[in-house]
């Protein structure tokens, strides 16, 4: 269970937050905040896993926060300090710029809906069962899939063309991610409940605006196999 802050001064967006993270199955609300303070005091006495931050806070910038929060772990010699999702309604390059520094995960500007936060952490938490997979050394591929889970799930392409369904291609989309390595058309169609041919069809769709990615694999004789994967 990934153990969640909401810091936020405004209590009504903090409870809605709240019920959100609460929708997404393995994330745990611990407590809210409405201030700097409360949030630093929250962060020591709550040891949470991850802070959904305000920028905006009565007593002090959120960003403030962040450094605050890094230097006492640097100080204190903690294993690991909470990460930080910044949630605000400052557009200004110069505090996504600040928050990209500093080590957030992400930075979603208000307002948003569930699913634009459900899509950010479910990204997270398969980052950080991504990290508890590695061994102490990382290669390239790896580091490029880590930091690629960080832009999240890539999003569907608008304006479906006559005989797809949107249903049907998030499911398609839903079933490369689901699975660690390359699958077929074949394996998909499986996974979705839906003909080969169907699912051919919108995996072409979806790698064409670049959804997922086309892999070819050649065998001794006879046509490449084609196989999906996500571009993360």
């Amino acid at each position: 269970m990934i153990e969640v802050l909401v810091a936020d001064d405004d209590f009504h967006v903090a409870k809605i937050h709240t019920a959100y993270v609460e929708r997404v199955p393995g994330f745990a609300v611990l407590g809210r905040a409405q201030s700097a303070a409360e949030t630093l005091a929250a962060v020591s006495e709550l040891r949470p896993d991850l802070v959904l931050l305000d920028i905006y806070l009565p007593d002090d910038n959120g960003l403030n926060v962040i450094r605050r929060v890094l230097d006492r772990a640097a100080e204190e010699g903690a294993s690991q300090p909470p990460d930080f999702i910044v949630i605000s309604s400052a557009r200004d390059v110069a505090s996504v710029r600040t928050a990209m520094q500093l080590g957030a995960v992400h930075y979603l500007v208000k307002p948003f809906g569930f699913a634009t936060l459900r899509d950010r952490l479910s990204a997270y938490e398969e980052l950080r069962q991504r990290l508890t997979t590695l061994d102490d050394q990382a290669d390239q591929a790896d580091v490029d899939a880590l930091y690629g889970l960080l832009r999240g799930p890539a999003m569907l392409p608008p304006n479906l063309p006559k005989g797809h369904s949107a249903p049907t291609l998030e499911r398609v989309r839903d079933a490369v991610r689901s699975v660690q390595n390359d699958v077929s058309a074949a394996e998909v169609a499986e996974l979705v409940g839906i003909s080969r041919p169907t699912a051919q069809r919108y995996l072409t769709y979806l790698a064409k605006h670049g959804v997922v990615r086309l892999r070819l694999r050649y065998g001794v004789t006879g046509r490449p196999e084609h196989r999906y994967g996500t571009t993360r």
